[in-house]
């Protein structure tokens, strides 16, 4: 495994954000490594993120709340999500698009920092399940590719 550097930016902004929202702790994830910032216990800590499933797994669902579609491509945070690169432009992908793997599908902008959606995969893009300018969740499922 490669050596995780700490980004100490990114640290300070998190517990910036803390302070400010009266949060106790925070966790980002990036590039398989998780950062978690809390208050009172004088902790930052830095861990591998699990490895993501290579297929999505059947999700039960609570009574009113939905399952993750098959093929969704779901939030790897909590931000808000832009379908083009700004307004007026067109979507990056719309539904009946073919898509490649790497190709950006969207942006979500977390703590103002534009973070483009690669494709985890090629294929069509069959339902856009979000709007633009819309908050997400971390796990929320954005739009599905079969």
């Amino acid at each position: 495994m490669a050596k995780f550097e700490v980004n100490e930016e990114l640290v300070r902004k998190l517990a910036d954000l803390l302070q400010e929202t009266g949060l106790n702790e925070i966790e980002y994830e990036i590039n398989n490594h998780r950062i978690r910032v809390a208050k009172g216990a004088g902790a930052v800590s830095y861990a591998p993120a699990p490895a993501a499933p290579c297929a999505p797994a059947a999700v039960a669902a609570a009574p009113g709340a939905e399952a993750v579609p098959a093929g969704a491509v779901t939030a790897p945070m909590v931000g808000t999500v832009y379908v083009a690169s700004g307004p007026g432009t067109p979507p990056f992908v719309k539904v009946g698009d073919q898509v490649s793997e790497g190709q950006t599908l969207l942006i979500i902008e977390a703590m103002k920092v534009m973070n483009p959606l690669a494709s985890p995969r090629a294929g069509t893009v069959t339902q856009v399940l979000i709007s633009d300018g819309q908050p997400v969740e971390y796990g929320e499922p954005l739009l599905v590719i079969e």
